[in-house]
Parts: structure tokens; C-alpha cells; sequence
């Protein structure tokens, strides 16, 4: 896995783990990477400091920095748990149904099909025109991994 720092057109940052600089480019493509901030889909990798390790000959007297799960305040960190945990339940009441969100959406408010729980895949401008249409959608808070992708 590999974190990047991750920037807007209005200037929003954001930090985001992909398991390989191809998998961000990959995401990025199919419209799955957006700023949390302004929904914004032109997100680009913003230049990071190396993680360079001191020398075994460095001094010791400089106090090491906050781990990043330090840094975030207590009750942030349990928000995001519960709201984590939250997620889970609500999707393992609901169906997948991949790239075909949008279709299914649409075929479920129209009475096409019966209503179901489903969640999927939608480009920032499919789901921009499913609410245009009056279709309840929502994005999930935290990503989802498709079924034939987990380990």
C-alpha cells in the first residue's frame, strides 16, 4: 500500500492509500477518485517530502513526530469508526452491482425493475445526472472494493 497526498483545482488536500501508483491511475480514470471536499474528479497527486531515514550515526535529541493516527483527535477517530461501522451494515443488506449503478438506479426509479438496496460504481457525472433526474443516490463515505477484488 502506498499513501499520496492528493490535491483539487480549488486547492482542497486530501490523503489517500492505493496499493500501487497504478492502481491510483487505474481509479483515477474510471472516475472513483474525487475530492471529499467539492466532489471535484480532477484530483492529482500533490508533491510529497520522501520519508528518508536518519543515518545510524544521526543524533537522537530531536523528539520523533506524532504518528498520523495521533494526530487525529480522539473523537474524530471514533466518528469515523462508527460511521465505518454503519457502512458495513447498510451494505451487507444491499446488492453490488458494479459499473451497471447508474442503470440500475434509473431502472428501479422508473418501475422497471423492483426496488432493491444497491450499490455500485458511477462516474461523478452519472450520479450528477441521476440526482438531475430526482434519483436518490449517495456516495459512500468510505471506498468499496468490488466483490472479485477482495482477498
Amino acid at each position: 500500500m502506498i499513501v499520496f497526498d492528493l490535491t483539487c483545482p480549488q486547492g482542497h488536500r486530501s490523503e489517500a492509500w492505493f496499493a500501487s501508483s497504478a492502481a491510483f491511475a487505474e481509479q483515477k480514470k474510471r472516475g472513483l477518485v474525487a475530492c471529499p471536499h467539492c466532489g471535484s474528479a480532477e484530483m492529482e497527486k500533490a508533491p510529497m517530502a520522501p520519508a528518508v531515514p536518519a543515518k545510524g550515526n544521526a543524533r537522537r535529541d530531536v523528539p520523533p513526530t506524532q504518528p498520523m493516527s495521533n494526530a487525529i483527535p480522539p473523537a474524530l477517530r471514533q466518528a469515523m469508526a462508527a460511521l465505518a461501522k454503519a457502512q458495513a451494515a447498510a451494505l451487507q443488506e444491499s446488492t453490488w452491482v458494479g459499473e451497471r449503478f447508474a442503470e440500475e438506479s434509473r431502472a428501479m426509479h422508473y418501475g422497471e425493475r423492483d426496488a432493491a438496496t444497491i450499490h455500485g460504481q458511477a462516474t461523478p457525472d452519472e450520479a450528477a445526472a441521476l440526482v438531475e433526474e430526482g434519483i436518490a443516490v449517495v456516495p459512500l463515505p468510505f471506498p468499496v472494493a468490488p466483490p472479485d477484488e477482495l482477498n
